[in-house]
């Protein structure tokens, strides 16, 4: 059985709901996160790497890697929630 499509981003939870990260197991290699800038493939494929790359993100401020795609009631916090159990 194949392996679902992953939309939520593993580092920052980030979700639209249409562009996948993962696609069948594998890395959507074109993706890359407008939040945490995070690509498919390069610091989200362990829990450590996950965490680390997570650790610096937030030490930064959480700052947004495509500004003007985050929502005007952006709240990181709720997005964060989003983050699947196995990768947090």
């Amino acid at each position: 059985m194949a392996e679902p499509s992953e939309t939520v981003c593993r580092v920052c939870g980030y979700d639209d709901g249409v562009e996948p990260f993962w696609e069948g197991g594998r890395p959507d290699e074109g993706a890359i996160c407008p939040c945490c800038g995070n690509e498919p493939g390069m610091s989200d494929v362990s829990v450590m790497g996950l965490r680390g790359y997570r650790g610096y993100w937030l030490g930064q401020g959480v700052p947004w890697n495509s500004p003007g795609s985050r929502p005007k009631d952006w709240d990181i916090l709720e997005q964060v929630e989003r983050i699947p159990a196995e990768w947090r």
